[in-house]
């Protein structure tokens, strides 16, 4: 390969990588009031300030983070906060199955990159896409820019929690309702994707209602084998 090829591919690989970080950008900003919360939540449940950043940036996962220190400052035991937390993330699973044909033909070095960096945010823009389509490089940029700023929302959020006791009490915490709905919107354009998001909104609100210990597990059970169930249905109906 001579060097002007070389020059060319390096040049791709950057426009690729801004394309990414553009593209999850609007994200990115939907979730700093989620950033500042977990940020300010972890230093209130009684992590110090390197502990509280360590959490964003080791663990990289608004709801576990949340749930965690919640555990944490409830004096829950350290498996209770692991099969918690296993829970909360079993949804990631899910993710790197639908992205394993994206992805298992990659080097040994971006499959751990990406898996690390695969979040709700960078599954929206890439899940969607065929192998074909993926670009490891847009996703590299997207999966890398909304972990900077998340990072740096959770340091905002540690310096202001600090300062301003009980930030949480703000009302911040709507941003984690409210990021999740805009990701799951854009992504009902079937039937059995409405029933599962209907189903996993009531039975939610049900359970709530009723105080059912683990209730939303249950509802997002219930949500996933109903709508496994209706397409199944409706595989069945056109084979006939």
């Amino acid at each position: 390969m001579d060097l002007d090829s070389q020059n060319d591919l390096g040049a791709s690989h950057w426009r690729e990588l801004l394309k990414g970080a553009l593209a999850v950008t609007p994200l990115s900003i939907a979730v700093l009031p989620w950033g500042l919360l977990a940020g300010s939540f972890a230093l209130e449940s009684g992590l110090d300030v390197f502990q509280s950043q360590a959490m964003s940036a080791i663990v990289f996962a608004g709801s576990t983070q949340l749930v965690a220190c919640g555990l944490f400052k409830a004096g829950a035991s350290l498996s209770t906060m692991l099969l918690t937390t296993l829970f909360v993330t079993s949804r990631h699973l899910l993710y790197s199955l639908a992205m394993r044909p994206h992805i298992s033909k990659q080097p040994l070095r971006w499959r751990l990159l990406l898996g690390f960096l695969l979040t709700d945010e960078l599954f929206a823009l890439c899940g969607k896409q065929k192998p074909e389509q993926f670009d490891r490089w847009y996703a590299l940029g997207a999966g890398l820019w909304f972990y900077l700023c998340w990072n740096a929302a959770s340091l905002v959020g540690i310096v202001a929690g600090a300062q301003l006791p009980n930030l949480q009490e703000l009302g911040l915490d709507f941003a984690v309702a409210a990021t999740f709905i805009a990701l799951v919107i854009p992504q009902v354009k079937s039937l059995p994707v409405l029933a599962a998001v209907l189903i996993a909104g009531v039975a939610s609100l049900v359970f709530e209602l009723i105080e059912l210990s683990g209730g939303l597990i249950f509802a997002s059970l219930l949500a996933m084998v109903s709508a496994y169930l209706l397409e199944k249905a409706q595989q069945a109906g056109r084979g006939r």
